[in-house]
């Protein structure tokens, strides 16, 4: 399925400032990146590095100007859908080094806070279904309402309020996945599904010895959803990090299914 991407990004800055842009589809398995373009007005000396668990890249740069930033880009998402019910647990002594981290608490996901809720709503359950479980769980008892949260909405809070938004959404499910043994990470992502179209975020969970997309929300389908990029939360994956002074002032995604 041949995915395509077209973002805008405009933003007003006052003085020399430092940015660290990511926002390009990764190249990964299960999605091939067919053809990609982007441009900076407003800024210099780009410098390509790559991202977490080196999935994906990142874009430093330096605007001295307004930034005006476009990016174009078709992608082929080869995915397959697998049933999360079909598949085991990895046992926690057999987890690759670099996944452990992801069973850890983190700075939006406290999920050290999550563990007797968890022994208590699922612990009769084991393996994918109980992953399938915690997924449907934040689906129903957490609406989706745009600007309920802001960038500090930690996954404790989402919980107690039980509304937020799909970064929300993806912090309360990992908090679940970890407290109950499961290793999980953030994800950004294109989604032709997300509404409104916007940087969308789901989760990874470690299953059967192999990441697998999860989207609380419903509206993420592995099939045609584009990777950006992967961390323990929203601050590891963060479109556009600003180390200086930086004024929004227009913004636009546009992610579809391309029919040619």
């Amino acid at each position: 399925m041949i995915v395509d991407i077209d973002v805008h990004l405009e933003y007003e800055i006052t003085q020399p400032t430092r940015l660290l842009l990511q926002i390009e589809a990764a190249g990964h398995p299960g999605q091939h990146v067919q053809s990609q373009s982007i441009t900076f007005g407003g800024a210099v000396d780009p410098a390509r590095v790559k991202a977490e668990e080196g999935i994906g890249h990142r874009t430093w740069l330096l605007a001295n100007e307004n930034l005006v930033c476009n990016y174009r880009a078709l992608v082929n998402v080869t995915r397959k859908k697998v049933g999360l019910e079909t598949l085991l647990a990895t046992p926690l002594p057999d987890l690759p080094p670099n996944v452990v981290s992801y069973l850890m608490p983190s700075r939006f996901c406290q999920s050290d806070q999550f563990q007797d809720f968890t022994a208590q709503q699922f612990g009769n359950l084991s393996d994918g279904e109980k992953v399938a479980a915690m997924v449907n769980w934040v689906n129903i008892n957490i609406s989706y309402v745009s600007g309920v949260s802001h960038a500090q909405t930690t996954a404790v809070e989402t919980f107690s309020q039980g509304q937020g938004v799909c970064r929300d959404m993806a912090h309360l499910l990992i908090v679940l996945l970890r407290a109950g043994g499961f290793p999980a990470r953030y994800v950004s992502v294109y989604s032709p599904g997300a509404v409104p179209q916007d940087f969308h975020a789901i989760v990874e969970v470690f299953l059967d010895g192999k990441w697998h997309m999860v989207d609380p929300t419903g509206m993420a389908d592995p099939l045609s959803t584009v990777l950006i990029g992967v961390g323990r939360d929203s601050a590891d994956v963060s479109f556009l990090m600003s180390f200086g002074p930086i004024n929004f002032i227009a913004q636009s995604v546009k992610v579809s299914i391309n029919q040619k």
